[in-house]
């Protein structure tokens, strides 16, 4: 099974066909059987460029446009990610790490991420 779910940097990267995203990572995302970008990210991304800790080269608006453009398909938050986020040890301090966390053991994803946080 290979259905993956892109963390904010990974998507960013990934979309605008930037160098930092490994090559071997970018292969793995076009060769995916899914690949998903949670709906928290989009939250996350709008509080950050609210308030002037993240740049994009584009618009906000023109995420959607993208994602369709990519075939990837937003994730949701269901009541169970939730449940799951509830029980998650507090090592996942940030509240956008741990949904991202508990949707990918929810729903079976394996998350592309820089952050090592999510590894310890």
């Amino acid at each position: 099974m290979n259905r993956l779910l892109l963390d904010t940097h990974a998507f960013i990267w990934f979309v605008s066909n930037d160098a930092t995203l490994p090559v071997l990572t970018r292969e793995k995302i076009e060769s995916a059987e899914a690949v998903f970008f949670s709906i928290a990210s989009l939250w996350e991304m709008a509080i950050k460029l609210n308030i002037g800790k993240l740049f994009l080269q584009g618009a906000f608006e023109e995420i959607e446009p993208k994602l369709i453009a990519a075939g990837i398909t937003i994730l949701l938050i269901t009541f169970t990610d939730t449940v799951q986020f509830r029980y998650l040890p507090l090592h996942h301090r940030d509240p956008f790490d741990r949904i991202l966390v508990a949707q990918t053991m929810n729903h079976s994803l394996v998350l592309i991420s820089r952050d090592s946080a999510f590894y310890t």
